[in-house]
C-alpha cells in the first residue's frame, strides 16, 4: 500500500498538532518548493534521506519490439533519487527477520 499526500497530512496533523488545514499547507509548500526547484534543474540534498537529481537524457534511436521498427527516442530530462545510506540502513533494518513478499517486493505503486 503506498502513502499518499493525505496520509503525510495526517501523520502531520497528529505528531506535531497543527490544524489539518495547516498541515496540508505546509504539505503543499514543501512539494511545490521541490518542484520549483527541481523544475530549474537544481539538486536537491536532503540530509539522511538523499538526493533528487534533474539528468538530461540525449535523443536515441530504439526499436519497436512489436515491428522491429527504428524509431527515434526524443531528448528529455529524468528525475532520478539516490538514497542515502542511512535511509537505506533503515529501510534494511525495518526488514530484518522479516521474508520479503515477492507480491509486494513487484508493487511499484
Amino acid at each position: 500500500m503506498a502513502m499518499t499526500k493525505a496520509d503525510i497530512v495526517e501523520a502531520l496533523y497528529e505528531k506535531v498538532g497543527f490544524s489539518k488545514k495547516e498541515a496540508a499547507d505546509l504539505v503543499e509548500l514543501v512539494f511545490d518548493t521541490l518542484k520549483t526547484t527541481l523544475g530549474k534543474g537544481q539538486k536537491i540534498k536532503i540530509s539522511g534521506f538523499g538526493n533528487f537529481v534533474v539528468r538530461d537524457k540525449r535523443s536515441r534511436v530504439g526499436r519497436n519490439p512489436q515491428t522491429g521498427e527504428s524509431i527515434e527516442i526524443t531528448a528529455r530530462r529524468v528525475l532520478t533519487f539516490r538514497p542515502s545510506q542511512v535511509l537505506r540502513s533503515d529501510v534494511n533494518a525495518s526488514l530484518d527477520g522479516k521474508p520479503i513478499d515477492p507480491k509486494s517486493a513487484a508493487d511499484t505503486d
